[in-house]
């Protein structure tokens, strides 16, 4: 084999090997998201975990957040987002807008509570924040799930 042959060869595979290198330890698609304080966390202060509420009457859902700012949809400042409530739902994907339904409700005015009506039955509450287009931050913010009871 010739040399001029052999050195191409073995910058291919140099090549290759770095690509692949550099595909594997590159970031995940999420590492560029709005970015959050390593610390800061979301709480629902009321209702409380566990808790029976009575039906056919709505019910406030409050809203804690702490070491990080509210603020509306579209203002993009650091160290800050908006409320999402979720309901009987898990975490959305983490690298994409959060939905917009019934059972992903949106508070991009920046508010801090609701007031809600669930039928009957089980139901768990969450919740998670968003940056100024709705996207989870990186890490994402988000309460602990509860489960209410409404009867």
């Amino acid at each position: 084999m010739n040399k001029r042959f052999a050195g191409a060869r073995a910058l291919s595979r140099s090549i290759l090997l770095a690509a692949a290198c550099t595909a594997f330890f590159a970031a995940p698609a999420w590492a560029d998201r709005t970015p959050a304080p390593a610390n800061a966390y979301a709480y629902i202060g009321y209702p409380n975990d566990g808790q029976t509420l009575p039906a056919g009457k709505p019910f406030k859902v409050w809203f804690g957040l702490r070491y990080m700012g509210v603020a509306p949809r579209g203002v993009k400042f650091p160290n800050t987002g908006h409320h999402h409530l979720l309901i009987n739902v898990d975490l959305p994907p983490m690298d994409q807008e959060i939905p917009s339904d019934r059972n992903h409700l949106h508070f991009g005015a920046g508010e801090t509570e609701t007031m809600i009506e669930l039928p009957p039955g089980k139901h768990t509450l969450q919740l998670l924040m968003g940056d100024d287009m709705h996207v989870p931050h990186n890490p994402p913010v988000y309460s602990k799930k509860i489960t209410i009871y409404v009867r």
